[in-house]
């Protein structure tokens, strides 16, 4: 089942008034979107999850795990009708990116978003890890020499 209007009809019309772009009042700055399905964050109709019939999002999950959404292509006139993978976070980072990427890419879904899939996830799990503490600064040199003698 597909819809009676085209998908380059719909970012036409679209592009520059939907509900996820973000105005910048900065003449010649990115249009960026904040579409849950658009990898990139970019508002071009290529990243467009709103748009295409396939889109591929990534979010965090719950404990560390990373949440894939795709959307079925049979049902695009059914938002709700995606789907979701979570990857839990007590596979390792490498099984994770190697999930992300034959689930976007290899299988053929769309494999021109590959890249972007990985380094989202990449920035999911890399923003769930725990900060280091900052380390104490050591002097160097005469400095430190004084310091010491002091």
């Amino acid at each position: 089942m597909s819809s009676n209007v085209s998908a380059d009809l719909i970012w036409e019309i679209s592009r520059n008034t939907n509900s996820y772009l973000v105005k910048r009042t900065h003449g010649g700055a990115p249009q960026f979107s904040r579409d849950p399905l658009n990898l990139v964050n970019l508002n071009s109709r290529k990243n467009a999850g709103f748009v295409n019939d396939k889109a591929v999002g990534i979010a965090p999950g719950e404990k560390g795990s990373v949440v894939v959404t795709s959307k079925k292509s049979g049902s695009i006139t059914k938002p709700s009708a995606v789907s979701t993978v979570t990857y839990g976070a007590n596979k390792t980072t490498r099984k994770t990116y190697k999930n992300v990427a034959s689930q976007v890419g290899k299988s053929g879904y769309r494999p021109d978003l590959l890249q972007a899939a990985v380094a989202r996830a990449s920035a999911v799990r890399a923003s769930q890890r725990p900060a280091k503490p900052d380390q104490e600064k050591k002097l160097r040199g005469n400095a430190a020499k004084r310091a010491a003698q002091a």
